[in-house]
């Protein structure tokens, strides 16, 4: 097959992903549909009876390099009408870690290659379960790919590293009791506490040389009579920082805020901390092997320095379970607008067969 005969395959597989979107934990059509197309070129993989993806390899010797591609769709409305959606990018990642695979499937290899092929991205635990099915045993090095946003990178920049920031979910409920509109002293009103916990967070003060936020995302108190007081609320909230030991700090503030929010306003307070995404861990010894391979494939006016964002991963879970992996995720400028998560997210499909290659002279440089 010529490289140009790679390249449309490469889209094809992109156009059948995009079109047959499905989300985390769910990904059944997009396991088999892989598995297929790896029959097809006569690799071998594993594939699992208890969670969808799959993991490939080929190559020989002791020593493993793999690399990473996440399946899931999210589920979101698009035109008043909720479906899944790749505005993740996660269709393109599959399609070039695919290509990947065509450009190195017939080189003579001295390392084994290993394909990950990991779902439920989207819900911060799918690469936990990929660990859990040995996809990073004697890896040595692991890469990963994502398309940027445009005000990250432009259309024909590529970064050799994603420096995502961590994150976490706090999910309560405020327990007080109602009371009339007219006899507030009865009981105890859950959006004092809400406003008291708002101003708290927005109150919490760390190094201004450290990136962070901590914000209210979800508040449902009260209901369809207007002169009943709320007692009880849920609440949510959304913590993120550049760096995982910021991350735990802002975690122990808000867990010594809601003790004393409960003392503060004589109500219960239950919460819990869910979908913990760490930040990355970047190896400088991967980042340089794919600086090396974005010039070489590339030229040296397509490589950019490295992304900065406030976006998470879990694909850093992989870095964390195993301190001494090398790590680093590839970014890819796609003119993808208006952003990841959109739910009418575009980009230029013709990046595809570049992000391919780029990684496919990672792969084996590595």
């Amino acid at each position: 097959m010529l490289a140009a005969d790679y390249e449309k395959q490469i889209l094809a597989w992109f156009e059948d992903f995009h079109a047959n979107p499905e989300v985390s934990w769910k990904e059944v059509r997009t396991t088999q549909t892989i598995a297929d197309i790896l029959e097809d070129l006569g690799v071998a993989y594993r594939i699992f009876t208890d969670v969808t993806g799959l993991i490939a390899e080929i190559g020989e010797g002791d020593e493993v390099i793999a690399v990473r591609a996440e399946m899931d769709a999210l589920w979101q409305e698009v035109d008043g009408i909720w479906q899944g959606n790749h505005s993740c990018g996660h269709d393109a990642i599959i399609s070039m870690v695919l290509g990947a695979l065509l450009y190195v499937k017939d080189k003579q290899l001295t390392k084994k290659l290993r394909f990950i092929f990991q779902p439920a991205e989207e819900k911060g635990n799918g690469s936990l379960a990929m660990i859990e099915k040995g996809a990073i045993e004697l890896v040595s090095h692991l890469f990963g790919i994502h398309l940027r946003p445009l005000e990250e990178l432009p259309l024909g920049k590529v970064s050799p590293s994603i420096h995502h920031g961590s994150a976490i979910f706090l999910e309560g409920k405020i327990i007080g009791a109602d009371a009339h509109g007219a006899r507030p002293h009865q009981g105890n009103n859950a959006l004092d506490v809400i406003v008291g916990m708002h101003q708290f967070i927005k109150s919490i003060y760390l190094s201004p040389f450290e990136a962070y936020s901590a914000k209210l995302t979800k508040v449902i108190a009260g209901g369809e009579s207007l002169n009943i007081i709320p007692g009880t609320a849920e609440f949510g909230i959304d913590v993120r920082a550049q760096k995982n030991e910021v991350l735990e700090k802002l975690k122990d503030q808000i867990d010594q805020g809601m003790n004393s929010l409960k003392d503060l306003y004589g109500v219960d307070i239950e919460w819990k901390w869910s979908d913990f995404t760490p930040g990355a861990e970047v190896s400088t010894d991967a980042e340089a092997i794919a600086k090396e391979a974005i010039v070489n494939i590339a030229g040296s006016e397509a490589l950019a320095p490295p992304v900065i964002t406030s976006g998470s991963d879990d694909f850093h879970f992989y870095t964390i379970k195993n301190p001494n992996l090398k790590a680093t995720m590839i970014g890819v400028g796609a003119n993808l607008q208006p952003g990841l998560h959109h739910p009418k997210m575009t980009f230029e499909p013709a990046v595809l067969d570049l992000g391919a290659r780029i990684l496919a002279e990672t792969l084996l440089r590595a």
